[in-house]
């Protein structure tokens, strides 16, 4: 029995194949651009999507507007439209989202002194 230190167990099915419980964290995040976008909307309340284009230049609108769709699905990301006109449409973090980004926090923190450089 596992205490409350310990980490959490692998699901297994009944075939004996096991999968980890960050299986789906560690793919969503993985993805190309998503830390950085992670990092860049939790560094303000909420951003309109040219503002998120705006900080990431290099990623394609395509691949800024999956990796969102992928977010709002994985609870990490809240998409708010307001009826106006022009159409106006915002993205924050979600208290999920928030938890994802302090725990990446370090990790681009080592990156950026082992690179010595500035992440986007």
């Amino acid at each position: 029995m596992a205490d409350a230190t310990s980490s959490p167990e692998p699901t297994c099915d009944v075939d004996g194949t096991c999968y980890c419980p960050l299986t789906g964290v560690i793919n969503t995040l993985s993805r190309k651009y998503a830390m950085q976008l992670v990092s860049i909307i939790g560094a303000h309340d909420s951003l309109r999507f040219a503002e998120i284009e705006d900080h990431l230049a290099s990623a394609s609108t395509s691949t800024i507007s999956k990796r969102l769709d992928e977010f709002k699905e994985a609870g990490l990301v809240s998409r708010t439209q307001y009826n106006e006109i022009p159409p106006r449409v915002e993205y924050a973090l979600t208290e999920e989202g928030h938890e994802v980004r302090e725990r990446l926090e370090p990790l681009l923190e080592w990156t950026m002194t082992r690179s010595g450089t500035a992440t986007q």
